[in-house]
Protein backbone atom coordinates (compact mmCIF):
# COMPACT_ATOMS: atom_id res chain seq x y z
CA UNK A 1 0.00 0.00 0.00
CA UNK A 2 1.46 3.51 -1.26
CA UNK A 3 0.09 6.59 0.80
CA UNK A 4 1.68 10.11 0.59
CA UNK A 5 2.45 12.04 3.15
CA UNK A 6 0.26 14.72 4.25
CA UNK A 7 2.18 18.11 4.59
CA UNK A 8 2.66 18.19 8.13
CA UNK A 9 4.10 14.62 8.25
CA UNK A 10 6.27 15.45 5.18
CA UNK A 11 7.48 18.86 7.40
CA UNK A 12 8.46 16.51 10.18
CA UNK A 13 10.00 14.18 8.24
CA UNK A 14 12.76 17.26 6.71
CA UNK A 15 13.06 18.44 10.13
CA UNK A 16 14.90 15.24 11.20
CA UNK A 17 18.88 15.47 11.00
CA UNK A 18 21.69 14.23 12.87
CA UNK A 19 21.58 16.91 15.09
CA UNK A 20 17.99 17.37 15.46
CA UNK A 21 16.15 14.27 16.69
CA UNK A 22 12.26 14.46 16.10
CA UNK A 23 10.77 11.72 17.80
CA UNK A 24 8.49 10.98 20.51
CA UNK A 25 9.68 8.51 23.32
CA UNK A 26 7.70 7.04 25.90
CA UNK A 27 9.34 5.05 28.93
CA UNK A 28 7.16 2.38 31.09
CA UNK A 29 8.47 1.17 34.01
CA UNK A 30 7.00 -2.70 34.52
CA UNK A 31 6.97 -5.00 37.19
CA UNK A 32 8.62 -8.62 35.84
CA UNK A 33 9.46 -10.20 39.25
CA UNK A 34 8.30 -10.11 43.19
CA UNK A 35 11.60 -8.54 44.83
CA UNK A 36 13.34 -11.79 45.73
CA UNK A 37 11.21 -13.93 44.11
CA UNK A 38 13.15 -16.85 42.21
CA UNK A 39 10.28 -16.96 39.71
CA UNK A 40 11.12 -16.88 36.01
CA UNK A 41 9.92 -13.15 34.80
CA UNK A 42 6.31 -12.63 33.28
CA UNK A 43 8.08 -10.07 30.27
CA UNK A 44 11.03 -10.83 28.77
CA UNK A 45 12.93 -10.47 25.05
CA UNK A 46 10.82 -12.94 23.04
CA UNK A 47 7.86 -12.77 24.79
CA UNK A 48 7.92 -8.97 24.01
CA UNK A 49 8.41 -9.45 20.49
CA UNK A 50 5.58 -12.22 20.06
CA UNK A 51 3.03 -9.52 21.31
CA UNK A 52 4.42 -6.81 19.49
CA UNK A 53 4.28 -8.55 16.29
CA UNK A 54 0.95 -9.98 17.09
CA UNK A 55 -0.28 -5.86 17.15
CA UNK A 56 1.31 -4.73 14.51
CA UNK A 57 -1.84 -5.15 12.95
CA UNK A 58 -3.25 -2.30 14.80
CA UNK A 59 -1.02 0.39 13.94
CA UNK A 60 0.43 -0.78 10.20
CA UNK A 61 2.28 2.07 9.26
CA UNK A 62 5.27 0.53 11.71
CA UNK A 63 5.79 -1.86 9.16
CA UNK A 64 6.21 1.08 6.05
CA UNK A 65 8.89 3.26 5.39
CA UNK A 66 9.31 6.36 3.36
CA UNK A 67 10.03 6.76 0.27
CA UNK A 68 11.74 9.72 -1.72
CA UNK A 69 10.15 10.66 -5.01
CA UNK A 70 12.44 11.32 -7.56
CA UNK A 71 13.90 14.84 -8.56
CA UNK A 72 11.87 15.80 -5.62
CA UNK A 73 8.57 15.79 -7.84
CA UNK A 74 5.91 15.59 -4.53
CA UNK A 75 5.77 15.12 -0.84
CA UNK A 76 7.39 11.14 0.10
CA UNK A 77 5.41 8.18 0.47
CA UNK A 78 4.64 5.53 3.04
CA UNK A 79 5.26 1.97 1.24
CA UNK A 80 5.29 -1.23 3.11
CA UNK A 81 8.90 -2.70 3.77
CA UNK A 82 9.69 -5.65 1.85
CA UNK A 83 12.08 -6.50 4.43
CA UNK A 84 10.87 -5.86 7.84
CA UNK A 85 12.59 -7.06 10.33
CA UNK A 86 10.86 -6.96 13.75
CA UNK A 87 13.98 -8.01 15.70
CA UNK A 88 15.98 -4.51 13.80
CA UNK A 89 13.46 -2.63 15.78
CA UNK A 90 13.01 -4.50 19.04
CA UNK A 91 16.48 -4.83 20.79
CA UNK A 92 17.48 -5.28 24.09
CA UNK A 93 19.69 -3.75 26.16
CA UNK A 94 20.92 -4.14 30.28
CA UNK A 95 21.95 -1.80 33.25
CA UNK A 96 24.80 -3.56 35.61
CA UNK A 97 22.10 -5.61 38.22
CA UNK A 98 20.69 -3.85 40.22
CA UNK A 99 20.93 -1.25 37.75
CA UNK A 100 19.66 2.21 39.28
CA UNK A 101 17.17 5.01 38.30
CA UNK A 102 19.82 7.05 37.58
CA UNK A 103 21.58 4.59 35.29
CA UNK A 104 18.30 4.26 33.38
CA UNK A 105 17.61 7.53 32.78
CA UNK A 106 21.33 8.35 31.13
CA UNK A 107 20.55 5.11 28.94
CA UNK A 108 17.49 6.67 28.01
CA UNK A 109 19.13 9.98 27.13
CA UNK A 110 21.95 8.11 25.24
CA UNK A 111 19.29 6.14 23.05
CA UNK A 112 17.13 9.70 22.10
CA UNK A 113 20.33 11.02 21.04
CA UNK A 114 20.73 8.58 18.20
CA UNK A 115 18.42 9.77 15.01
CA UNK A 116 16.05 7.07 13.90
CA UNK A 117 16.95 4.96 10.52
CA UNK A 118 15.52 6.67 7.59
CA UNK A 119 16.15 3.61 5.11
CA UNK A 120 13.67 1.67 7.83
CA UNK A 121 10.24 2.03 9.53
CA UNK A 122 10.35 4.81 11.89
CA UNK A 123 10.83 3.24 15.14
CA UNK A 124 12.34 1.48 18.00
CA UNK A 125 11.50 -0.22 21.28
CA UNK A 126 14.15 -1.14 23.69
CA UNK A 127 13.45 -3.93 26.55
CA UNK A 128 15.68 -2.91 29.35
CA UNK A 129 16.89 -5.44 31.78
CA UNK A 130 18.44 -5.23 34.99
CA UNK A 131 16.73 -3.03 37.08
CA UNK A 132 16.58 -3.32 40.84
CA UNK A 133 13.53 -4.50 42.41
CA UNK A 134 12.30 -6.55 39.65
CA UNK A 135 11.34 -4.50 37.00
CA UNK A 136 12.07 -3.95 34.12
CA UNK A 137 11.88 -0.69 31.41
CA UNK A 138 10.57 -0.32 28.02
CA UNK A 139 11.54 2.64 26.05
CA UNK A 140 10.16 3.28 22.70
CA UNK A 141 10.78 6.03 20.47
CA UNK A 142 8.51 7.01 17.23
CA UNK A 143 9.55 9.68 14.79
CA UNK A 144 6.77 12.53 15.02
CA UNK A 145 5.75 12.13 11.35
CA UNK A 146 4.79 8.77 11.99
CA UNK A 147 2.36 9.32 14.94
CA UNK A 148 -1.10 11.82 13.85
CA UNK A 149 -3.35 10.56 16.47
CA UNK A 150 -5.85 9.96 14.47
CA UNK A 151 -5.62 7.49 11.83
CA UNK A 152 -1.80 6.77 12.72
CA UNK A 153 -1.64 5.89 16.63
CA UNK A 154 1.71 5.30 18.77
CA UNK A 155 2.60 1.96 19.35
CA UNK A 156 1.69 2.22 23.00
CA UNK A 157 -1.71 2.19 22.44
CA UNK A 158 -1.59 -1.99 21.38
CA UNK A 159 0.80 -3.39 23.52
CA UNK A 160 -1.47 -1.93 26.94
CA UNK A 161 -3.99 -4.41 28.00
CA UNK A 162 -6.20 -3.64 30.82
CA UNK A 163 -5.82 -6.85 32.82
CA UNK A 164 -2.32 -9.24 33.45
CA UNK A 165 -4.06 -11.44 30.36
CA UNK A 166 -2.64 -10.53 26.98
CA UNK A 167 -6.44 -9.97 24.92
CA UNK A 168 -6.20 -12.09 21.92
CA UNK A 169 -6.31 -10.67 18.17
CA UNK A 170 -7.31 -12.22 14.91
CA UNK A 171 -4.17 -13.92 13.25
CA UNK A 172 -2.37 -11.09 11.02
CA UNK A 173 -2.42 -12.31 7.34
CA UNK A 174 0.96 -9.72 6.22
CA UNK A 175 2.94 -10.45 4.23
CA UNK A 176 5.74 -8.86 2.46
CA UNK A 177 5.04 -6.84 -0.64
CA UNK A 178 7.25 -6.25 -3.47
CA UNK A 179 8.38 -2.18 -3.00
CA UNK A 180 7.44 0.07 -5.90
CA UNK A 181 10.60 0.68 -7.97
CA UNK A 182 11.48 4.71 -8.92
CA UNK A 183 9.16 4.61 -12.11
CA UNK A 184 6.53 3.60 -10.47
CA UNK A 185 6.82 6.06 -7.65
CA UNK A 186 7.49 9.24 -10.41
CA UNK A 187 4.53 8.07 -12.34
CA UNK A 188 2.63 7.79 -8.95
CA UNK A 189 3.71 10.98 -7.92
CA UNK A 190 2.86 12.49 -11.71
CA UNK A 191 -0.58 11.71 -11.43
CA UNK A 192 -1.22 13.15 -8.16
CA UNK A 193 0.26 16.31 -9.55
CA UNK A 194 -2.05 16.34 -12.70
CA UNK A 195 -4.83 16.00 -9.83
CA UNK A 196 -3.28 18.92 -8.26
CA UNK A 197 -2.42 21.80 -9.92
CA UNK A 198 -1.49 24.45 -7.07
CA UNK A 199 0.55 22.20 -5.51
CA UNK A 200 2.52 20.99 -9.17
CA UNK A 201 3.37 25.03 -9.41
CA UNK A 202 5.14 24.71 -6.15
CA UNK A 203 7.32 21.57 -7.16
CA UNK A 204 7.79 22.72 -9.94
CA UNK A 205 8.91 25.91 -8.89
CA UNK A 206 11.68 24.80 -6.23
CA UNK A 207 12.79 21.34 -7.68
CA UNK A 208 15.93 22.73 -8.99
CA UNK A 209 17.19 24.23 -5.58
CA UNK A 210 17.80 22.49 -2.17
CA UNK A 211 13.89 23.32 -0.73
CA UNK A 212 11.54 20.49 -0.80
CA UNK A 213 8.66 22.01 -2.71
CA UNK A 214 5.73 21.04 -1.03
CA UNK A 215 7.22 22.15 2.15
CA UNK A 216 6.21 25.46 0.92
CA UNK A 217 2.68 24.14 0.16
CA UNK A 218 2.42 22.85 4.17
CA UNK A 219 3.51 26.31 5.35
CA UNK A 220 0.60 27.98 3.58
CA UNK A 221 -1.46 25.88 5.35
CA UNK A 222 -0.41 27.00 8.53
CA UNK A 223 0.28 30.79 7.36
CA UNK A 224 -2.79 32.36 8.50
CA UNK A 225 -2.17 30.79 12.17
CA UNK A 226 1.34 31.14 12.90
CA UNK A 227 0.86 34.50 11.55
CA UNK A 228 -2.23 35.46 13.51
CA UNK A 229 0.25 34.32 16.57
CA UNK A 230 3.05 36.77 15.09
CA UNK A 231 0.82 39.22 15.15
CA UNK A 232 -1.07 38.77 18.34
CA UNK A 233 2.41 38.13 20.67
CA UNK A 234 5.46 39.84 21.06
CA UNK A 235 8.63 37.71 21.15
CA UNK A 236 9.42 35.40 23.93
CA UNK A 237 11.43 36.39 27.29
CA UNK A 238 15.09 35.96 27.14
CA UNK A 239 15.79 32.49 29.23
CA UNK A 240 18.45 30.03 29.42
CA UNK A 241 15.52 27.97 28.01
CA UNK A 242 16.50 29.15 24.77
CA UNK A 243 19.86 28.14 23.12
CA UNK A 244 21.49 26.24 20.43
CA UNK A 245 21.11 22.70 20.95
CA UNK A 246 22.94 19.48 19.90
CA UNK A 247 21.93 16.07 19.37
CA UNK A 248 23.08 14.85 22.92
CA UNK A 249 20.23 14.63 25.48
CA UNK A 250 20.00 14.62 29.65
CA UNK A 251 16.69 13.00 30.47
CA UNK A 252 15.25 13.17 34.24
CA UNK A 253 12.13 12.22 35.84
CA UNK A 254 9.91 13.18 38.77
CA UNK A 255 6.86 11.34 40.46
CA UNK A 256 4.13 12.78 42.28
CA UNK A 257 0.89 12.08 44.00
CA UNK A 258 -2.78 12.86 41.39
CA UNK A 259 -4.36 13.69 45.00
CA UNK A 260 -2.03 16.08 46.15
CA UNK A 261 -3.25 18.16 42.94
CA UNK A 262 -6.93 17.13 44.23
CA UNK A 263 -6.50 18.88 47.19
CA UNK A 264 -5.26 21.80 45.71
CA UNK A 265 -7.76 21.75 42.98
CA UNK A 266 -10.63 21.68 45.14
CA UNK A 267 -8.90 24.42 47.92
CA UNK A 268 -9.02 26.79 45.20
CA UNK A 269 -11.50 25.93 42.76
CA UNK A 270 -9.37 25.70 39.69
CA UNK A 271 -8.62 22.70 37.29
CA UNK A 272 -5.83 19.74 37.50
CA UNK A 273 -4.25 21.54 34.77
CA UNK A 274 -3.73 24.44 36.53
CA UNK A 275 -2.42 23.03 39.23
CA UNK A 276 -0.05 21.09 36.95
CA UNK A 277 1.35 24.04 35.73
CA UNK A 278 1.76 26.08 39.14
CA UNK A 279 3.89 23.51 39.95
CA UNK A 280 6.01 23.42 36.94
CA UNK A 281 5.94 27.35 37.08
CA UNK A 282 6.97 27.03 40.83
CA UNK A 283 10.03 24.55 40.12
CA UNK A 284 11.16 26.87 36.87
CA UNK A 285 11.34 29.91 39.13
CA UNK A 286 13.73 27.88 41.88
CA UNK A 287 15.30 26.36 38.85
CA UNK A 288 15.93 30.08 37.54
CA UNK A 289 17.06 31.49 41.07
CA UNK A 290 19.13 28.32 41.52
CA UNK A 291 21.23 29.74 38.12
CA UNK A 292 21.28 33.06 39.99
CA UNK A 293 19.17 34.86 37.50
CA UNK A 294 17.41 38.14 38.57
CA UNK A 295 13.36 37.80 39.18
CA UNK A 296 11.06 40.63 39.60
CA UNK A 297 7.53 40.01 40.04
CA UNK A 298 7.13 40.93 36.80
CA UNK A 299 9.08 37.85 35.05
CA UNK A 300 7.53 35.48 33.01
CA UNK A 301 8.51 32.60 30.68
CA UNK A 302 6.10 31.81 27.81
CA UNK A 303 5.26 28.51 27.09
CA UNK A 304 3.50 26.29 24.68
CA UNK A 305 0.83 24.49 26.59
CA UNK A 306 -1.17 21.58 24.18
CA UNK A 307 -3.88 20.66 26.21
CA UNK A 308 -4.87 17.01 25.95
CA UNK A 309 -7.79 15.37 25.29
CA UNK A 310 -9.10 14.43 28.87
CA UNK A 311 -10.28 16.70 31.24
CA UNK A 312 -11.09 16.16 34.54
CA UNK A 313 -15.10 15.84 35.41
CA UNK A 314 -16.73 18.61 37.27
CA UNK A 315 -18.92 16.02 39.42
CA UNK A 316 -16.38 13.56 40.13
CA UNK A 317 -12.78 12.74 40.19
CA UNK A 318 -13.17 11.06 36.87
CA UNK A 319 -10.85 11.74 33.62
CA UNK A 320 -13.54 12.05 30.77
CA UNK A 321 -12.41 12.81 27.26
CA UNK A 322 -13.45 15.60 24.73
CA UNK A 323 -12.39 15.45 21.03
CA UNK A 324 -9.57 17.38 20.72
CA UNK A 325 -5.80 18.98 21.90
CA UNK A 326 -6.15 22.01 22.42
CA UNK A 327 -2.67 24.80 22.03
CA UNK A 328 -2.27 28.12 23.40
CA UNK A 329 0.88 30.74 24.35
CA UNK A 330 0.78 31.42 28.33
CA UNK A 331 2.77 33.57 30.52
CA UNK A 332 4.41 31.54 33.58
CA UNK A 333 4.16 33.81 36.44
CA UNK A 334 8.03 32.49 37.56
CA UNK A 335 8.98 35.99 39.37
CA UNK A 336 5.60 35.62 42.13
CA UNK A 337 7.26 34.84 45.24
CA UNK A 338 3.91 33.84 46.46
CA UNK A 339 2.39 29.86 45.21
CA UNK A 340 -1.50 30.91 45.68
CA UNK A 341 -0.83 34.05 43.32
CA UNK A 342 0.94 32.24 40.41
CA UNK A 343 -1.75 29.75 40.74
CA UNK A 344 -4.38 32.57 40.24
CA UNK A 345 -2.72 34.19 37.57
CA UNK A 346 -2.40 30.47 35.75
CA UNK A 347 -6.13 30.00 36.20
CA UNK A 348 -7.20 33.38 35.06
CA UNK A 349 -5.27 32.89 31.89
CA UNK A 350 -5.32 29.12 30.88
CA UNK A 351 -9.31 30.51 31.34
CA UNK A 352 -9.03 33.57 28.60
CA UNK A 353 -7.12 30.89 26.46
CA UNK A 354 -9.95 28.62 26.42
CA UNK A 355 -11.94 30.70 25.11
CA UNK A 356 -9.81 31.08 21.74
CA UNK A 357 -7.88 27.61 21.38
CA UNK A 358 -7.20 25.79 18.54
CA UNK A 359 -7.66 22.15 18.46
CA UNK A 360 -6.39 18.98 17.06
CA UNK A 361 -9.21 16.37 16.59
CA UNK A 362 -8.70 13.27 18.17
CA UNK A 363 -11.72 11.43 17.50
CA UNK A 364 -10.17 7.31 17.38
CA UNK A 365 -8.06 8.29 20.95
CA UNK A 366 -11.82 8.84 22.79
CA UNK A 367 -12.80 5.85 21.97
CA UNK A 368 -10.22 3.26 22.66
CA UNK A 369 -10.02 0.82 25.71
CA UNK A 370 -6.62 0.74 27.68
CA UNK A 371 -5.81 4.31 26.13
CA UNK A 372 -1.79 4.98 26.54
CA UNK A 373 -1.59 9.01 26.47
CA UNK A 374 2.05 8.59 23.93
CA UNK A 375 0.22 9.70 21.17
CA UNK A 376 -1.19 13.01 22.79
CA UNK A 377 2.16 13.85 23.20
CA UNK A 378 3.02 13.66 19.55
CA UNK A 379 -0.11 15.59 18.70
CA UNK A 380 0.70 18.12 21.22
CA UNK A 381 3.98 18.66 19.79
CA UNK A 382 2.69 18.73 16.30
CA UNK A 383 0.43 21.39 18.04
CA UNK A 384 3.37 23.25 19.04
CA UNK A 385 5.38 23.49 16.17
CA UNK A 386 2.75 25.62 14.77
CA UNK A 387 3.62 28.47 16.71
CA UNK A 388 6.98 30.45 15.77
CA UNK A 389 9.80 29.89 17.36
CA UNK A 390 10.70 33.25 18.78
CA UNK A 391 7.25 33.35 20.70
CA UNK A 392 8.02 30.75 23.14
CA UNK A 393 10.64 29.35 25.85
CA UNK A 394 9.70 25.98 26.44
CA UNK A 395 7.05 23.06 25.59
CA UNK A 396 4.74 21.57 28.15
CA UNK A 397 2.72 18.65 27.01
CA UNK A 398 -0.09 17.06 29.56
CA UNK A 399 -1.54 14.02 28.77
CA UNK A 400 -3.73 12.08 31.15
CA UNK A 401 -3.76 8.79 31.02
CA UNK A 402 -5.65 5.58 32.84
CA UNK A 403 -5.87 5.61 36.33
CA UNK A 404 -6.17 1.71 36.81
CA UNK A 405 -3.53 -0.28 36.25
CA UNK A 406 -2.11 -1.23 32.65
CA UNK A 407 0.07 -4.12 31.89
CA UNK A 408 2.47 -4.74 29.37
CA UNK A 409 2.43 -8.96 28.33
CA UNK A 410 1.21 -9.55 31.47
CA UNK A 411 3.89 -7.47 33.49
CA UNK A 412 1.97 -5.06 35.52
CA UNK A 413 3.17 -1.33 34.42
CA UNK A 414 4.39 0.58 37.24
CA UNK A 415 5.22 4.15 35.55
CA UNK A 416 5.09 5.69 32.29
CA UNK A 417 7.09 8.76 31.23
CA UNK A 418 6.72 10.99 28.00
CA UNK A 419 9.94 11.69 26.59
CA UNK A 420 9.27 14.95 24.43
CA UNK A 421 11.39 15.89 21.35
CA UNK A 422 13.41 18.84 21.61
CA UNK A 423 12.29 22.03 19.06
CA UNK A 424 14.65 24.20 17.20
CA UNK A 425 16.70 26.58 19.85
CA UNK A 426 14.58 24.84 23.16
CA UNK A 427 17.12 23.27 25.48
CA UNK A 428 14.34 21.69 27.10
CA UNK A 429 10.78 19.79 26.92
CA UNK A 430 8.22 18.58 29.89
CA UNK A 431 6.14 16.16 29.59
CA UNK A 432 3.61 14.93 31.65
CA UNK A 433 1.55 12.08 32.41
CA UNK A 434 -1.24 10.99 34.66
CA UNK A 435 -1.27 7.54 35.84
CA UNK A 436 -3.09 5.21 37.88
CA UNK A 437 -2.93 7.78 40.78
CA UNK A 438 0.37 9.80 40.34
CA UNK A 439 1.55 12.37 37.87
CA UNK A 440 5.03 11.46 36.20
CA UNK A 441 6.86 14.39 34.81
CA UNK A 442 9.40 13.25 31.71
CA UNK A 443 12.16 16.53 31.35
CA UNK A 444 14.32 15.92 28.40
CA UNK A 445 17.12 18.29 27.80
CA UNK A 446 20.38 19.43 26.00
CA UNK A 447 23.19 17.65 27.19
CA UNK A 448 25.48 21.14 27.48
CA UNK A 449 22.62 23.80 27.64
CA UNK A 450 20.88 21.82 30.33
CA UNK A 451 23.32 20.18 32.63
CA UNK A 452 21.22 21.14 35.64
CA UNK A 453 18.46 19.26 34.92
CA UNK A 454 18.99 17.21 38.20
CA UNK A 455 17.71 20.91 39.88
CA UNK A 456 14.88 21.55 37.87
CA UNK A 457 13.11 17.30 38.23
CA UNK A 458 13.80 18.45 42.23
CA UNK A 459 12.36 21.37 42.03
CA UNK A 460 8.86 20.06 41.22
CA UNK A 461 8.11 17.96 43.93
CA UNK A 462 9.59 21.66 46.32
CA UNK A 463 7.42 23.22 44.01
CA UNK A 464 4.35 20.77 45.39
CA UNK A 465 5.53 21.00 48.70
CA UNK A 466 4.81 24.76 48.44
CA UNK A 467 1.43 24.22 46.79
CA UNK A 468 0.54 22.04 49.69
CA UNK A 469 1.36 24.45 52.25
CA UNK A 470 -0.05 27.30 51.01
CA UNK A 471 -3.28 24.60 51.35
CA UNK A 472 -3.42 24.07 55.31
Amino acid sequence: MITRLTPQDASFYRLESSSNPIHIGSLAIVRTTEPGAEAEPVLDYDRLLDLVEARLSLVPRYRRKVREIPFALGRPVWVEDSQFDITYHIRRSALPTPGTDEQLHELVARLSSRPLDQSRPLWEMYLIEGLSEGRCAIFTKTHSALVDGNTALEIGHVILDTGPSPRELADDAWHAPREPNEVELLVGALTHLAAQPREALDVFRNASGRAFGVIGAAGRAMDSVVGAVRAATTGAPDSPLNARTSRNRRFDVMRTDLEDYRKIRKRFDCSINDVILAVVTGALRNWLLSRGEALTESTTLRAVVPMSVYVEGTASDRLEPTSEVSSFLIDLPVGEPNPVMRLSHIAHATEANGRQHRGVKARTLVHLAGFAPASLHAMSVRAASTFAEHTFNLVITNAPGPQTPMFIGGARMLEMYPVSPLLRNQASSIGITSYDGHVFYGLNADRDAMADIGVLAASVRDSMEEMLGACV
